[in-house]
């Protein structure tokens, strides 16, 4: 009897027998896993305020149906708090040697690293010693998450807030689970701050199933509905044979696609109007940055079973499959142009292409989802190997190609299999974790400790584990407010540390000074950061201005600069910026953030003489930072000091984002200068137009997503 897809109350009696068999045959352990990388950095220590947009404006073709419209861009606009930017990396690498955990059995070896997001970097399909994944041979930070640092490779869990997730190069919790036939499992999980979610994903190698599980739960305990967003990231080789023959198929006739300018349409497979009709299925057909969202609902198998494949020439690779709740698919491409190779290779090295297949809840990721007050969500999605046959997977029939795919996957993993192999795993979903092996944060044990002194705070299942000794530093002065009624005052000339912008800890934090328990400078910065992120701007702003009067500090003048900004009151930032400066200087603590955001501020005001003095007298250190760099880019364009603006071209930046065109933009304007004295000409835009033609920029500086 193979009891991995039956419910376990049917395999109850031969039990013990089985778990003598898995403990031989399925694995879990700690190992190192090193490789060549950047180090992360201190967080960024100033607040970075929501966007007061809340939700995008997002642009729709009239291809695409009003039930595909709706949500469409809700409560999708960027917002961090109360976590901090992660911006202080460099592109000099060392050996670094992160814990991983391995779970292996005959079939598949799966390698987590729960200190950055929980990764898998690594899915290796033992039978043929065949890495499914594409497995980045460094780790490179980059500039494209929520947080600013990213990494590429491998497969990514992606839950909260439109983006790369905020844990994706953060610790999160993995512990020991037992499965539900006593094989051994992981579970990786963590409290999710912004919108105060409790997630996990408990994963699994069932016996007799050539697949990993992946059994998913987000918990929403709250009395407010949530704005929902979660996708599973999975980066595989863009041309694992070197034909140009990986195809990425999906059981889906429709797809949502993105026309830059035009917004999105819907169109039918495999052929995409952004493409000019060209088949969007093959990663390499796409000239720039690219994506599409596979409509798995717009065929019944997709419904009850989506799934998406990447197969080579030989009908070969991974595939990805899952129950009906994680029912949309995309395709996400660099592009072929100058900008999109010299991203893979910026994130990696030469030669590690890849595109990435991607699985979530919504139509595509710009949408919304509103998901109940006091709600659990859960699926189940599984990764391994496929085969299919090659002359129909590549065969012109679109509907012929995934059908093929579809009938070997089943083949493997009946739909109802699947479904069962869920009812096992949601079960063992609610138990607690076995013993922890690494440690996330500290946050979920204080929400944990704020709920128990709340009567009718939603119980929470035993799987939500967070032992109180993961509290450090920064949970214990909120512990001080919750238990004590006061939040401690701390130096001024010390960063502020972390933020809260919670609901019910603003409320703490507002009565206990009304109370007279928390009259500090420190009290009322925090709660001026409260009421700007639920956009109080007033409320902020007196809150800062009473936090200067008990006792002046760079983070409040900082935080009233930022707030004028928003009102476009420039001349107010600026004095604000100002004194922001000058107590940091005072202190002989300049953090890099405050020193771009106040030379940015004085070259919007046209200051340039006063930029440079600042860019000057910055010690050594900053200056040389990637982002102040830039700016003295730009401050030698407008000196017109073409040799200094050119070594600033010269060098390596590590935090550009994706798609930034500012350094581009300097070397073409560098050349129209050159180009102007050499002539004898005025720089106009028909030399503009000679130059981007015969000037083209260095790979090392172009991050455009088009050319």
């Amino acid at each position: 009897m193979d009891c991995s897809i039956i419910p376990a109350r049917a395999c109850a009696a031969p039990r013990l027998a089985i778990y003598a068999t898995i403990k031989r045959m399925t694995e879990l352990r700690i190992e190192t896993y090193t490789l060549p990388g950047a180090r992360l950095g201190e967080e960024n220590p100033l607040p970075f305020f929501r966007d007061p947009r809340v939700s995008l404006s997002i642009k729709a073709h009239e291809s695409l149906p009003p039930e595909k419209r709706e949500y469409l861009g809700w409560e999708t606009a960027l917002r961090v708090l109360p976590y901090r930017m992660q911006d202080e990396y460099t592109r000099q690498k060392r050996p670094i040697g992160f814990r991983a955990a391995v779970l292996e059995n005959e079939y598949l070896r799966a390698t987590f690293l729960p200190e950055v997001g929980g990764r898998l970097v690594s899915l290796i399909y033992r039978p043929l010693g065949r890495e499914l994944l594409h497995r980045n041979p460094v780790f490179q930070p980059a500039n494209l998450a929520i947080r600013n640092a990213w990494f590429s490779g491998g497969i990514e869990w992606n839950v909260g807030q439109y983006g790369h997730a905020f844990s994706t190069c953060s610790p999160v919790f993995a512990a020991r689970i037992e499965g539900p036939q006593g094989e051994p499992g992981l579970r990786l999980y963590e409290f999710e701050r912004c919108k105060r979610l409790f997630w996990q994903i408990d994963f699994y190698l069932p016996p007799g199933l050539p697949f990993l599980a992946a059994h998913a739960r987000v918990i929403n305990p709250n009395d407010e509905q949530a704005a929902m967003y979660y996708w599973t990231n999975i980066a595989v080789d863009e041309d694992p044979l070197g034909d140009g023959r990986l195809r990425v198929l999906a059981p889906a006739t429709q797809a949502i696609y993105h026309n830059p300018g035009g917004g999105f349409g819907l169109t039918d497979l495999p052929g995409l109007p952004s493409l000019n009709g060209a088949d969007g299925t093959y990663p390499l057909n796409s000239p720039f940055a690219n994506e599409f969202f596979f409509q798995c609902d717009s065929t019944p198998e997709g419904a009850l079973m989506p799934w998406e494949a990447a197969l080579d020439a030989r009908g070969t690779g991974l595939i990805e499959a899952s129950t009906a709740r994680l029912k949309y698919r995309k395709l996400f491409v660099w592009g072929t142009h100058p900008g999109g190779r010299h991203w893979q290779e910026f994130l990696a090295e030469p030669g590690q292409a890849y595109c990435e297949i991607q699985g979530g809840l919504a139509p595509t990721q710009v949408h919304g989802l509103p998901m109940p007050p006091r709600t659990t969500w859960d699926w189940t999605q599984v990764f391994g190997y496929l085969e299919a046959d090659p002359a129909v997977i590549h065969g012109t029939d679109w509907n012929a190609a995934w059908r093929c795919a579809d009938a070997a996957l089943k083949r493997q993993l009946p739909v109802e299999a699947l479904y069962r192999l869920e009812e096992t795993l949601r079960a063992a979903a609610a138990q607690p974790p076995l013993n922890i092996l690494q440690y996330g944060s500290g946050w979920g044990a204080l929400e944990l400790e704020r709920r128990a002194r709340h009567p009718g705070a939603e119980r929470l299942p035993l799987s939500a584990h967070f032992p109180r000794q993961t509290m450090g530093a920064e949970q214990e002065k909120w512990l001080s407010l919750l238990e004590q009624g006061e939040l401690p005052e701390q130096d001024p000339a010390l960063p502020p540390g972390e933020w809260m912008v919670q609901p019910e800890w603003e409320e703490l934090l507002d009565r206990s000074i009304r109370q007279g328990h928390s009259q500090n400078w420190y009290a009322w910065l925090h709660l001026g950061v409260m009421r700007m992120e639920r956009f109080d701007d007033l409320g902020a702003e007196a809150a800062w201005n009473e936090s200067i009067r008990l006792r002046p500090s760079l983070w409040a003048y900082r935080n009233l600069a930022e707030l004028y900004q928003r009102r476009e009151d420039r001349a107010a930032a600026l004095r604000c910026y100002q004194r922001a400066w000058e107590l940091a200087a005072a202190a002989g603590q300049v953090p890099t953030a405050l020193a771009v955001e106040y030379l940015q501020a004085l070259l919007r005001a046209g200051q340039y003489e006063v930029c440079a003095q600042v860019y000057h007298s910055l010690p050594p250190a900053v200056q040389h930072s990637d982002r102040v760099q830039i700016l003295r880019g730009q401050i030698a364009l407008y000196q017109n000091d073409l040799d200094a603006l050119e070594e600033v071209l010269g060098r390596e930046y590590a935090v550009v984002r994706e798609g930034e065109v500012t350094l581009t933009d300097l070397w073409f304007e560098l050349h129209a200068r050159r180009e102007a004295q050499r002539l004898g000409r005025p720089v106009d835009d028909d030399l503009r137009r000679d130059v981007k033609k015969r000037f083209p920029p260095p790979a090392h500086i172009d991050f455009r997503s088009v050319e």
